[in-house]
């Protein structure tokens, strides 16, 4: 199985990158009221775990291999964003544990396996 190492490096720059922006104590995150209101941290759960599925995925360059491994490279996604809202709940100070996250981050994957099957009908 070849892989694209372009998109190798960007999926392990953007797992690092979300992790840490996971892993940021609450008391650092900056205090936007308009986020909250509109709820734009869970656009932004969704483009994480979006970014993740999509740059892991297209590591490899075969797409029948790609697509039939999809399911479980989504399967990872949603068990690290769970994984992630119990760091956060026990790890990480003035964190909590919110289920609407679990929920943005498993769509923001699942809109991953969604974007590679059009891709792979030809339709994008």
């Amino acid at each position: 199985m070849k892989l694209h190492i372009n998109y190798t490096w960007a999926f392990i720059a953007w797992l690092v990158g979300t992790t840490i922006l996971l892993c940021l104590p609450g008391n650092d995150l900056p205090d936007i009221g308009w986020v909250e209101k509109w709820h734009v941290d869970k656009l932004i759960h969704i483009t994480l775990f979006f970014g993740l599925v999509f740059l892991y995925a297209n590591r490899m360059v075969q797409y029948d291999k790609r697509i039939s491994r999809i399911r479980w490279i989504v399967v990872a996604g949603i068990l690290y964003g769970i994984a992630m809202e119990f760091v956060q709940k026990y790890l990480i100070p003035h964190r909590s544990f919110d289920v609407d996250d679990m929920i943005a981050d498993a769509v923001g994957c699942c809109l991953a396996w969604f974007w590679q099957y059009k891709k792979w009908w030809g339709v994008v």
